[in-house]
């Protein structure tokens, strides 16, 4: 009767985790907390992880939001370590806050904000103050308005639907579009031909991108030339796909009316028509808990059947256990890793019963089940397989 490879999981917390999520990992199975030596995997949300020295004992990062700036992704990628993410599970709370940010600039409440809390006297002093000044804070209102969204993925699918329902033109960029979110994308955006098409026709414009080589200071100085006049943007993605001097520059030019974002900076700061929040994106008691659940769910399934979804370094593979005895093996995406493996097996007498093979840039990733138990050697001799980062056996614990 096989049993498991280990016993128990251990899995070291970076950050507090909503009680929800952990609650699912099984006792018996899992020592789960913030002093956990030499982990099996690692649960963060914003830790700074750069710079930190990871167990070699490792083997799976969960991320419970969607960036992972703040993990070494390229290191794990050399270790065959996939990192975990949770891409939706707090986009309603973005898109609240998105739908928020645009309110506050479309009406000018942030300065109508301030200019009411500094005023003095008595009620009838203050209702004429608040009369005679109100009408430097008109505001526009949002129907037949256009917003620009850079970026359709879960987020920006969600603002798009919000900002129609509320009466605004949508119009959208984004030429990495899947196929399963163009088909969720309302019918009435209107795709724009480029992202400088785009700024040119929008009066709202919000960025929805990962923060990439390709997307640092994707708004920048040539591209706020191409900005309408008064035009408010919005960045609820990360702090580096804006470039802040560009910013300031546009707003001082009139190019930009407000620039509405989640990420203070000592630049930004106390600067006229810049509106900084404190990194509130995902900072709703609901996105907390959606994160957790789906990365722990991950995360178990990746620890105890090597099966993988939503990482931000491997290709997605799920294979439904058909044999309690499976092998999984990370590698270089390089030739001839599968027949050396196969060939490994056949010597050893085992019979592939089923697998399944997929690749994502540099990484491959491997699932095989066989039909008896796999003896530690031949496991051995997979791992020593040039090109491979990691093997592991995984045979079902059967009560």
């Amino acid at each position: 009767m096989p049993e498991n490879q280990q016993s128990t999981f251990k899995v070291l917390t970076l950050n507090q985790i909503s009680p929800l999520g952990l609650g699912r990992f099984p006792a018996e199975q899992y020592q789960v907390g913030n002093s956990i030596v030499d982990p099996d995997a690692i649960l963060v949300r914003s830790y700074n992880m750069l710079d930190m020295d990871i167990s070699k004992n490792v083997i799976a990062i969960g991320r419970a939001g969607a960036g992972t700036n703040n993990i070494p992704v390229r290191a794990m990628n050399k270790r065959g370590i996939p990192v975990f993410n949770t891409p939706g599970a707090n986009a309603n709370a973005v898109k609240e806050l998105v739908l928020a940010g645009i309110l506050i600039a479309a009406r000018n409440l942030t300065p109508a904000l301030s200019f009411v809390e500094k005023l003095e006297g008595d009620d009838a002093t203050l209702h004429k103050l608040a009369e005679d000044g109100k009408k430097r804070f008109s505001g526009i209102e949002l129907p037949g308005r256009t917003l620009g969204i850079i970026g359709l993925g879960e987020i920006g699918r969600l603002v798009a639907d919000a900002a129609i329902k509320l009466g605004m033109k949508v119009i959208g960029f984004d030429p990495n579009i899947t196929v399963d979110s163009a088909w969720s994308l309302s019918s009435e955006v209107k795709k724009a031909q480029s992202v400088e098409d785009l700024l040119r026709h929008s009066d709202f414009i919000t960025v929805h991108v990962p923060l990439l080589d390709a997307t640092r200071h994707l708004i920048n100085e040539k591209s706020i030339d191409e900005m309408a006049q008064e035009t408010i943007l919005l960045n609820f993605s990360r702090n580096g796909v804006v470039d802040e001097d560009a910013v300031l520059a546009g707003i001082k030019c009139n190019k930009i009316k407000y620039y509405v974002c989640d990420f203070p900076s000592q630049k930004l700061q106390r600067q006229h028509a810049v509106i900084t929040l404190p990194h509130l994106g995902a900072s709703t008691l609901e996105a907390e808990e959606n994160c957790a659940i789906m990365v722990v769910d991950q995360l178990m399934d990746y620890l105890q059947n090597g099966n993988i979804t939503n990482t931000v370094n491997f290709p997605n593979i799920v294979m439904g256990r058909e044999s309690p005895y499976r092998v999984a093996v990370a590698n270089a995406n390089v030739p001839n890793i599968l027949g050396q493996l196969s060939t490994n097996m056949a010597k050893a007498g085992l019979n592939i019963h089923n697998m399944t093979n997929k690749s994502r840039g540099e990484m491959a990733y491997t699932l095989v089940d066989v039909d008896s138990p796999i003896p530690p050697q031949v496991i051995n001799e997979i791992a020593m397989i040039s090109g491979v980062l990691m093997a592991r056996y995984l045979p079902l614990q059967i009560q």
